[in-house]
């Protein structure tokens, strides 16, 4: 049997092994990653009380790189051996480690809160366009409904909470659109990857490789870093933008995604600012008004239309 008949072979077999997992299953991944990268907002905000933002970004990369290193050496974790395996790795890892935090971070330097918010909002829709025009086939409708109901609800909910006011500028809102893009493009070719070697391989060797790269920028913006003032919180919160944001959520992100869906289930993305929401009320003690709770049910109403294409 020739090479290429035996990748199509292993490919066939990983995806009908995804298609016996239970539905159940798929969807609680998912929901767990949602949940996972629900904290990841306000675990920054502390984090970036201590660093420049930009150096979050490249710590949070380089400190899961670290992480794993131990795994990789170990665990004897399978790895890409086909060509088209490597670019899919390589795609992921600077996809998701590498651009994504860099250019997400100098984005928000240059605009507002609000509109990183609005931006992000639709990048269950870049992942679901990407993943299509990867796979050459046309989302269905109800894919496409539910995602512009989702999208409504996600415009009102951060109106209500951010305003649409907030100071912006061009350069600065097309970075951070950039990095929605890079980030759901790193969905894509992770989700793929998983299928032929697992998602907790897929996860630890696209962190190792996005740590590596990212010593080179940690060495030239962390010199002048006060690490000495970092207090205890401030470490804990980029030890769980590491492991959980960076590592633990990947891995059941991965893993859903693969066999459930990149469409389908990268629609429960919208579900983040909800969470957001739900952690504010009850962590923040902020008031949870009639018109958020409509705007959250809208938000999850959109989802599970997306659910049913």
């Amino acid at each position: 049997m020739r090479d290429g008949e035996v990748e199509v072979t292993q490919s066939a077999s990983a995806m009908a092994k995804a298609a016996a997992v239970p539905h159940l299953a798929v969807y609680g991944a998912a929901a767990f990653a949602v949940v996972v990268w629900t904290g990841t907002p306000v675990v920054t905000k502390v984090a970036v009380n201590a660093f420049d933002p930009l150096l979050v970004g490249v710590l949070r990369s380089a400190l899961a790189g670290l992480a794993v290193v131990p795994l990789v050496a170990f665990a004897r974790l399978p790895y890409p051996r086909a060509l088209s395996d490597a670019l899919l790795l390589m795609a992921s890892a600077l996809c998701g480690f590498v651009v994504f935090p860099i250019i997400f971070a100098i984005g928000l330097r240059y605009t507002s809160a609000s509109h990183a918010a609005l931006i992000l909002v639709a990048q269950p829709i870049f992942t679901g366009s990407i993943a299509a025009l990867v796979e050459r086939r046309f989302p269905g409708a109800l894919w496409l409904l539910g995602c512009a109901v989702a999208l409504a609800g996600e415009f009102a909910l951060i109106g209500l909470r951010l305003g649409f006011s907030g100071a912006g500028s061009f350069w600065g809102d097309l970075m951070i659109l950039a990095g929605g893009l890079s980030a759901s493009a790193g969905y894509v070719a992770g989700s793929k990857l998983s299928l032929r070697i697992g998602s907790w391989a897929t996860t630890f060797w696209g962190n190792l490789v996005g740590g590596i790269v990212m010593l080179i920028p940690l060495a030239i913006w962390g010199r002048d870093a006060a690490w000495g003032e970092a207090t205890l919180t401030v470490w804990a919160a980029l030890a769980y933008l590491a492991l959980f944001s960076s590592i633990i959520g990947y891995i059941a992100w991965y893993w859903a995604l693969a066999r459930g869906g990149i469409a389908r289930i990268g629609a429960a993305q919208f579900a983040l600012p909800v969470g957001s929401v739900l952690l504010a009320v009850l962590i923040l003690g902020e008031r949870l008004t009639l018109p958020l709770a409509l705007a959250g049910l809208v938000i999850l109403g959109g989802i599970w239309l997306a659910q049913r294409r």
